[in-house]
């Protein structure tokens, strides 16, 4: 049997929250536990979170961090679960996201997979899909060009933590240590990607700031300067890290074009980026 332990970093997020716990509780493969793992919230949220009545909802205090990876990495240390699946706690999951994805990966053979979402914003409602993958899987290489994973749609076997460890921490990958440890995930195994939305990706422009490339190309610097340093420490293939080091090169000059368009482009579809805790 799949066990899924369900990670859900939250932050003053009480008006949001009861409904991403919902739809995780209510999945038609039921979830093992869904971990709520508090920041340090001043709200209300701790009192909604305790008033769901569900023996697999467990709550997680902690001191605010200001960044997503800290309550992620609680919640991944206390989880019981043969697979992880993160949960933004502004963000849905429709009822089937667990059932086709474990689905996926057993047909796939593959220890990682993610997702299409519906994007929504308070202003418009739905607005259609988030991403235009058409590919039935995500690479390393793929990687290399932009993050086509969104974090609410991602499930990860747990042995895969045992080399990547787990979101990086550092306070310059606050918004993307995401795209961190998708990367060092990938040296492990591909993602299945399930084309079908099973995400209700909220975007909300008061929590968000926009991405130009500039943005882009300093956040990959970033991304990739972490992996060298994991990639070194955990003897990861010198052809990895090659790849790796040769777009990092890219990415100081800025010369790499074919790169640039396509982060640009992927930006145009998800124009705002979400970069408060979820």
């Amino acid at each position: 049997m799949n066990s899924v332990s369900v990670i859900i970093p939250t932050w003053n997020r009480s008006e949001t929250i009861e409904k991403a716990i919902l739809s995780a509780l209510k999945q038609t493969v039921p979830p093992l536990e869904v971990i709520v793992c508090d920041d340090g919230s001043t709200d209300d949220t701790e009192n909604l979170v305790r008033s769901i009545k569900d023996t697999r909802l467990r709550w997680l205090s902690g001191a605010h961090g200001g960044r997503p990876a800290i309550p992620r990495n609680r919640g991944i240390s206390v989880s019981r679960g043969e697979w992880l699946a993160f949960l933004d706690s502004d963000d849905e999951w429709m009822e089937k996201k667990l059932h086709k994805q474990l689905s996926l990966a057993k047909s796939k053979r593959l220890k990682a997979v993610s997702s299409n979402a519906y994007r929504f914003t308070p202003e418009k409602g739905m607005q259609g899909h988030l991403l235009k993958w058409k590919k039935e899987k995500i690479t390393f290489d793929d990687f290399l060009r932009v993050n086509k994973v969104i974090c609410s749609s991602a499930l990860i076997h747990r042995s895969c933590f045992d080399q990547a460890i787990g979101f990086p921490e550092t306070p310059k990958l606050k918004a993307i240590e995401d795209y961190a440890l998708w990367l060092r995930v990938a040296t492990i195994t591909d993602f299945a990607f399930n084309r079908e939305p099973l995400v209700v990706y909220r975007d909300n422009p008061v929590s968000s700031v926009r991405c130009d490339e500039n943005d882009v190309m300093w956040q990959r610097r970033q991304v990739f300067e972490d992996f060298l340093k994991w990639g070194k420490d955990h003897h990861v293939d010198d052809i990895l890290l090659s790849k790796v080091q040769k777009n990092y090169h890219h990415s100081l000059n800025g010369s790499h074009i074919s790169v640039l368009g396509t982060i640009i482009s992927f930006f145009k579809n998800q124009i705002w980026r979400k970069i408060s805790l979820p």
